[in-house]
Formats: structure tokens, sequence, C-alpha cells
């Protein structure tokens, strides 16, 4: 989130930068634009994990659009939104860097990194789709993070599109530069009350009938998981508030079916 201090963590010796938007779980956006002219101005490689614009919510290869910034690389999870059926596992690495694509290349051939035709098939049977599912799940989020602004257990909403999630405007700039609604893909992620207990949080998902437990999202089935953020982060991150995360992935459900699935969850598990 800080390009100025990237530029100091910069190495004489620094071979690649890996950058995400937003970042996992915790759903902050970055200055996407600011981060690769940063390594861009110490001649550094940049790699994108675009899974979650799956190639539609902004160009890694256009950033600036008029195509005088790009990344070097940028990675897809085939997996998520590009197969839709959550019955794929499989990854993707592009560059427009010949130099880079025989590195690529190369690589994957002396690790004997391949796939299987039947898997291939599925994700370009899926492709076709992959817009129109992009654009439905993006809705559904949109609508089930607006509730979650409403209730007492939440302190607060990650969802890049939402006024006062970490890093909206960096978004806006990049994802909706016209003003418009812009996409921001099905995934968002909410803070719960410090006041609860994990014992709560934990039987919310539970209660949850819609919702399945599972860190994969982009399929058809919708998904919730909890996570202990201190466990996983060196320190706490500035950018959220005290309390329990836990992360939404809409699937392809009725919205008001899911909101109703929340609400009887919430009124079970989350009073404070």
């Amino acid at each position: 989130m800080n390009p100025q201090d990237l530029a100091t963590k910069i190495q004489a010796n620094t071979k690649l930068v890996w950058l995400e938007a937003p970042g996992s779980v915790s759903m902050e956006f970055p200055n996407l634009i600011a981060l690769v002219q940063t390594c861009k101005s110490h001649a550094v490689i940049t790699a994108l994990d675009n899974t979650w614009g799956a190639g539609l919510a902004f160009r890694p290869f256009d950033l600036l659009g008029d195509g005088s910034l790009s990344v070097d690389m940028t990675a897809h999870a085939l997996t998520k939104y590009p197969s839709g059926g959550g019955d794929v596992l499989m990854g993707s690495v592009m560059t427009r860097d010949d130099a880079l694509a025989m590195k690529l290349k190369l690589t994957m051939m002396r690790l004997g990194i391949c796939v299987g035709p039947n898997d291939v098939e599925s994700i370009l049977r899926s492709l076709p789709t992959i817009t129109l599912r992009y654009e439905a799940q993006d809705q559904t989020a949109r609508k089930l993070a607006a509730w979650w602004q409403s209730q007492a257990a939440c302190v607060q909403v990650m969802h890049p599109a939402l006024e006062g999630s970490p890093g909206h405007a960096n978004w806006k700039a990049l994802c909706a530069p016209d003003g418009g609604a812009g996409l921001a893909a099905g995934l968002f992620s909410v803070m719960l009350s410090p006041k609860l207990t994990q014992a709560q949080v934990d039987a919310f998902c539970d209660t949850l009938k819609r919702f399945k437990i599972g860190y994969s999202w982009g399929g058809p089935v919708s998904l919730v998981v909890p996570y202990n953020i201190a466990s996983m982060r060196s320190g706490w991150p500035s950018q959220l508030k005290p309390g329990f995360l836990v992360r939404f992935s809409t699937g392809f459900e009725s919205a008001d079916d899911l909101l109703a699935d929340l609400s009887q969850a919430a009124a079970r598990c989350l009073n404070i």
C-alpha cells in the first residue's frame, strides 16, 4: 500500500516484485500504477496475480490506457473465474516480452509442467461466459457488502468498490476511471466486532446454509471462510480495524436468498 516503502526495500539483487490487486483476504487495493512505476525506475521485473481482475476489471498490460505502462507478467488461477465451475485445477502466466516468454517456456519444459487436454477443454468451454459470470457475481457481492455495512456486528467492510474500503480511490482510478460503476469481482471481506468471540464467529459460519466453507472462489457456489489475520501477518495491517475477519465469495445463487441466509445466521450467532 506504500510505493515509497517498496522503493526503500528494492535492493541491488532484487530480481522481481510480486504484486496483487487487491490484497488477498484483507482486500486492500494498492496504487498499482505507482508500484509498477517504482519497479520500472529500478529496472525490476513485475509480476501481478490478476486472478481477481480476471482480465476484465482492468488492463495490466495497459495500466494508463495509452500503452506506456505495463506489468511484465500476469498470473491467473484459471481454477477460478476462467473455469467458473470450481472443478479445474490450473493456472496461467502471460507476458508480452519475448525473452521472458522463452524463460517461462524453458522453465516449464525442464520442470515437466503440463496440463491435461480435458482440463484445457473445460477452460475453453467456459471462457465465452466469463464476462457474464463475473458481472453477475460482482453485482451480488456489492449487495451483500452493502448489507453488512448496516449491521451492528460489523465494524468494517473490505470491498474495493465501496467508499471507505482500504484503497478505494486506487480501485476507482484503475477500474472505473470514467466515473462509471467499474468491475470488482464477487469477493469481499468483513471485520466483525472484537466484542464477539471466535466461537460466535465460527458458529455464524457453520450456521450459514447457502454459503459453504471453502478457500477457493469464482465458482457457482457461494463460500465463506473465517481468517485469523494475526497468525497470517507479521503485524496487524494498519488499514484494518480490530476484530474477526470473515471472507465471502458469491456464486450464482439468488442475492435475496444469500441475504436471507446471512440474516438468519447473524441473528442466531452475532449478538453483541
